[in-house]
């Protein structure tokens, strides 16, 4: 079966997976972002707190995402670092319109980036400013200098604002991580074009 699997994935017939962590507090919208993602028919209807993880499954063109969506609850949060080793990529939520908790947001990003199974892999972060739509809400450029994006030197990242709702922004999130993740991983080499 290896052999299989090797040769439908260097025909393109079997896509690459990629393990991808979705953190962020509480309340930003992950769940609804990853919902959003899966096709239509695999949707679910009613969004409910992600209590420890799940873990969810969507694709792009050219990868297979196997994402753990990890609660953003103060409690639960000590669990994302038992999953940094594994995740190839990380999507990291902010509710845009949340000014109050966008200190804690910071704190935990920077807890993040200075965890040593993270600190010194060049591992791809997409930031979806979400909520976009509510009419407190600060643009993507404010979430990006309100968490210090800039000082992000030795990764890859993006920020995309979104509406997890309506599905706006998801996809050019989606993209760039596709095309970053490629990038970073010496087994997609075939699947750059």
């Amino acid at each position: 079966m290896g052999l299989l699997d090797r040769l439908s994935g260097l025909l393109g017939l079997k896509k690459k997976e990629v393990h991808v962590l979705c953190l962020g507090l509480d309340n930003s919208g992950k769940t609804t972002i990853i919902n959003k993602l899966k096709p239509s028919n695999a949707q679910s209807q009613d969004i409910v707190p992600t209590i420890g993880f799940s873990i969810e499954k969507f694709k792009s063109s050219s990868l297979s995402f196997t994402v753990f969506d990890m609660s953003g609850q103060g409690r639960y949060r000590n669990l994302w670092e038992h999953y940094y080793k594994e995740g190839q990529a990380i999507i990291f939520v902010i509710d845009s319109s949340d000014r109050l908790r966008m200190v804690v947001a910071k704190e935990e990003l920077d807890t993040l980036l200075n965890h040593p199974d993270i600190k010194h892999r060049r591992i791809p972060i997409l930031f979806f400013a979400n909520k976009m739509d509510l009419r407190d809400a600060v643009t993507s450029v404010k979430v990006s200098q309100l968490l210090c994006l800039e000082n992000i030197k030795d990764k890859p990242w993006h920020i995309c604002a979104s509406d997890a709702i309506k599905g706006e922004g998801l996809q050019e999130g989606v993209d760039w991580l596709q095309e970053k993740t490629i990038q970073s991983d010496p087994g997609c080499e075939d699947m750059k074009r």
